[in-house]
């Protein structure tokens, strides 16, 4: 079992040789060998030492959702030490108070700005104020199963992977909502990715969220503020270039709510697919058919509508495309209310066209410049965070002059 090096190393079992539980055993391709589940039943999760959680949280508008979102993590069923972080943007609701508030009743909790308000920003701020070997994202209206950090610690240490995450489950409460988490759990609405649609435990390119070892968030430089959109992925990307492992664990679901109206969800998803693009375009050879089939779709589409005034056939294509849409959704749509079920096929074309659009019009200007000639580095501009404050175990820094804003 591979033990962070701020979390003292739980003593030797009977039957445990030289009782040494420093290394993770090694498959031959390299990755870690999981205990059988005998082994891990022999050692009760109360008579080991679990090592402390940095919790990081994005937070912008979300006056309605913060405090239950940071209650639920505070009370998840982990008997080691947690923290949370908030990385607060310039929010147009009561957000900054209710995290000052939240910091004032419990020293667990910090509070540091983020004046861009931009995603990828946040999480580098709250990253560089974090203090242990574990850092885990939560959204700020995520809904985490109670054993979310237990389960993501445990495969941390039996895989040996840098970053574990698991299923972004979608759930709704209106008929378009549930209509939307359908199709988002849905190989017809999103392709493979096990994220989505669930699957066996294993490696993966991407997961929801994310609970990191802090030595792979400094190896590459945390995440590239460029990318207002898809920048979990673009970093799971650099991850696994430099040798490390992202691991799909199905246990750690976290519930999710999908856009509530056509507008929202189109928005959503065409800047899913404008992204998508720019991370393509900076690292080569990441795309594939799963990414190309919304903007061929679109494509093929918008040409059969343009000739049909003069080639009538044209309308086939559009026509095939929603008697498909119709059919997958009778198929993947069982079990839903009829409210929902006759909204499905909407939830899936808005979607696809929505994504396939954004790849298609991705404006040049959104691409991230090449590195200048020379610099000999790939990651995305940010000091290791090992070094902002920190020491060399991840502990703050004495910080001079601190104005005492962070918490």
């Amino acid at each position: 079992m591979k033990q962070f090096p701020d979390s003292p190393a739980p003593a030797a079992s009977a039957g445990s040789p030289g009782g040494s539980h420093d290394e993770v055993p090694k498959t031959s391709s390299g990755s870690a060998e999981a205990p059988a589940p005998s082994e891990r039943a022999a050692a009760p999760s109360r008579s080991r030492t679990w090592p402390p959680i940095s919790v990081i949280m994005p937070v912008l508008n979300e006056e309605r959702h913060l405090r239950e979102a940071v209650r639920q993590v505070l009370n998840q069923a982990y008997d080691g030490p947690i923290e949370v972080v908030l990385a607060v943007g310039p929010s147009r609701d009561r957000t900054q108070e209710v995290a000052d508030a939240l910091a004032a009743e419990d020293p667990r909790v910090t509070v540091v700005p983020n004046p861009t308000g931009r995603t990828p920003n946040a999480l580098n701020a709250a990253i560089a104020a974090s203090r242990h070997q574990i850092v885990a994202r939560v959204d700020g209206h995520a809904m985490l199963p109670a054993d979310y950090l237990k389960v993501a610690v445990e495969t941390l240490e039996e895989t040996g992977a840098d970053n574990v995450g698991g299923i972004m489950a979608a759930e709704g409460r209106t008929p378009f909502e549930c209509a939307v988490a359908r199709a988002m759990t849905s190989k017809l609405g999103v392709g493979g990715a096990r994220f989505h649609t669930g699957g066996e435990a294993g490696p993966a390119d991407t997961v929801y969220l994310g609970v990191f070892r802090r030595s792979a968030l400094d190896r590459v430089g945390g995440y590239d503020e460029h990318f207002l959109r898809a920048q979990d992925w673009e970093m799971n990307h650099r991850i696994r270039a430099t040798g490390g492992l992202v691991w799909f664990q199905p246990r750690m679901r976290v519930s999710y709510r999908p856009r509530s109206t056509v507008r929202a969800l189109a928005k959503q998803y065409f800047h899913y697919g404008r992204w998508r693009r720019v991370v393509a375009h900076t690292h080569q050879g990441t795309i594939n058919m799963r990414y190309l089939a919304p903007p061929l779709a679109v494509l093929a589409m918008l040409a059969g509508v343009l000739i049909s005034p003069f080639f009538w056939p044209g309308l086939l294509i559009p026509g095939a495309y929603a008697v498909g849409i119709l059919a997958g959704s009778l198929v993947t749509g069982r079990g839903l209310a009829p409210a929902a079920l006759v909204r499905l096929p909407i939830a899936y074309a808005t979607m696809h066209i929505s994504w396939g659009w954004g790849f298609l019009t991705s404006p040049r200007r959104l691409r991230k410049p090449a590195p200048a000639a020379g610099t000999g580095s790939e990651k995305p501009g940010k000091p290791g965070f090992s070094a902002i404050g920190l020491d060399e175990w991840g502990a703050p820094a004495d910080r001079a002059g601190s104005d005492g804003s962070a918490r």
